[in-house]
């Protein structure tokens, strides 16, 4: 919501392009290129296309290409003469180009696999046009031995890309990192001419790192983030928690295949498809114990952890799939479970607890019954039986087959809560109930000033409640305030209230913090 609040101020021409400001603040995680793609969508698109719809265009755009980023970068790590498997005595095994292919499709399977992927992935905000532009950054890497230019421009645009996301430092560290292994990098047929071409596209890259760097700076954007995590239980115990959880089910098979390739991440001949991704993911998990944004952070290392997992499969023992596959089926089956029956009980009210639950939860909540979305959410449920049935079946199976339940498990769970739970997560989520109670209080269209209101309720009420916001003056400048209460409920200190009389103190149906005091000028 704050990301479409920048946005809107900038296609609406009150904010700056290389600055973009909310009702005049400044954005909190310094970044220009993901407002800037909202904004661009939100001109370019036709005025039948709804200006918030037109702003998650260009994100999923950013997805696809997180995706494929992961597809091609892997598959042009597995073709790394290093990433192959033995040649049989006798023929037989499998070709470079397929083994590749296969490689890919399962450093794709366990990204959409990651639990982590789930939500970030599906905002409107520069978490996903970091993801992006790191996964272009990691193909144009993986690419470099085989084909160019185009590799180039990829690690080109995407260091200034993630640069201008809000990540200088990150793309800073994948520069310097990237540009070492490329110099180092020794091919065992390369010649001279070979060596000479590698040392100028490392320079290349350094250079163009020193670019991205110097846009970062020119438009304010490196700042000083670094918090050491406290030497706490609990913040530890968070780290930990969040690790495990939101790179399942990346992380064990990454840590294998680091642990199988050890001895030979940075020897003489540097194994390129081990030592480029390791290195990415390392330095996204250093630095997401040492940033605010710890989640987000760890999103970038998920292309790169999931090609790690694709090149456990092939040394994978049949006890640890088969672990991997109980309790991916076990997990995502109860899962699919609980959606259908809390669906079925706002529905009809039973069973009963469950209705009760929501009720309670979600005070005013009114179902709403939608026959496409039953019905996408019944094939997907169907999709995922057979699933289960094809994976248990005997036949010859890819080597991808461990992560096809993981990757399928994932897409069902986010499938449901988008059709079945979507009211329920709107409503519950959403600053509409707010908005609305707001605006039936003081109509829209009004002048009101604000104090205390965070960005995303300012872009909720600017964009949804067509008010027009001001900070709150000395000498009041429109007929209404609102205001965020202190924790007591009391009104904050710097509202005058020999000059404003406190009307309302309107809350969210669901979340209690999210509450407003409205005030009409005396």
């Amino acid at each position: 919501m704050t990301a479409l609040g920048y946005m809107a101020e900038l296609v609406q021409g009150t904010s700056n392009w290389l600055t973009p400001t909310l009702m005049g603040i400044p954005v909190d995680n310094p970044a220009v290129l993901p407002y800037w793609l909202g904004a661009w969508a939100m001109q370019w698109t036709p005025n039948w296309i709804a200006a918030d719809f037109a702003a998650r265009i260009p994100f999923a755009g950013l997805l696809i290409l997180a995706m494929l980023g992961t597809w091609y970068g892997t598959y042009y790590l597995a073709r790394s003469p290093l990433a192959q498997p033995v040649a049989f005595a006798f023929g037989g095994e499998a070709l470079p180009n397929d083994y590749a292919r296969a490689m890919a499709d399962g450093g794709l399977l366990a990204l959409i696999a990651c639990l982590g992927l789930a939500q970030l992935s599906h905002e409107t905000s520069p978490a996903l046009a970091q993801l992006g532009c790191a996964a272009l950054f990691y193909y144009g890497m993986a690419a470099l031995p085989y084909r160019r230019p185009l590799p180039l421009y990829a690690v080109s645009l995407g260091l200034i890309g993630l640069s201008l996301s809000g990540a200088p430092s990150l793309a800073l560290l994948f520069g310097l990192g990237a540009t070492a292994l490329h110099f180092f990098d020794r091919p065992g047929d390369i010649d001279a001419a070979g060596v000479q071409r590698i040392r100028q596209e490392a320079l290349l890259i350094g250079l163009t790192n020193a670019v991205a760097l110097g846009l970062a700076i020119l438009l304010g954007l490196l700042r000083w983030k670094i918090e050491l995590p406290r030497p706490t239980w609990a913040d530890w115990n968070g780290y930990a928690q969040l690790l495990i959880w939101f790179t399942w089910p990346a992380w064990p098979l990454a840590l294998w295949t680091v642990w199988r390739w050890r001895h030979r991440l940075f020897n003489r001949r540097i194994s390129r498809h081990v030592a480029l991704p390791f290195w990415l993911a390392l330095v996204c998990v250093c630095a997401t114990l040492t940033t605010g944004s710890s989640d987000r952070t760890l999103l970038l290392a998920l292309p790169p952890l999931a090609t790690l997992a694709a090149f456990a499969l092939p040394t994978l023992k049949r006890q640890v799939a088969a672990i991997i596959d109980w309790f991916t089926l076990l997990f995502f089956s109860g899962c699919a479970f609980i959606v259908w029956v809390i669906w079925i009980a706002i529905q009809t009210g039973f069973p009963a607890q469950p209705a009760a639950n929501v009720a309670r939860l979600a005070p005013g909540f009114e179902a709403q019954f939608s026959l496409p979305t039953l019905a996408i959410a019944i094939v997907a449920t169907f999709v995922w039986g057979w699933l289960v049935k094809w994976r248990v079946g005997r036949h010859q199976a890819a080597i991808w087959k461990s992560l096809v339940l993981p990757a399928g498990g994932a897409a069902l769970s986010w499938l449901l809560l988008m059709t079945l739970w979507m009211p329920l997560l709107n409503y519950a989520q959403s600053y509409n109930a707010l908005v609305q109670r707001t605006v039936a209080r003081i109509g829209t269209n009004a002048c009101a000033e604000s104090v205390g209101l965070g960005q995303g309720q300012v872009a909720a009420f600017a964009f949804y409640g067509q008010l027009r916001l001001v900070p709150m003056q000395s000498a009041p400048q429109c007929p209404w305030l609102l205001a965020e209460p202190r924790p007591d409920g009391s009104p904050p200190k710097t509202v005058d209230l020999n000059q404003w009389t406190l009307l309302a103190n309107i809350r969210h149906p669901v979340d209690h913090a999210e509450n407003v005091l409205v005030f009409k000028n005396r």
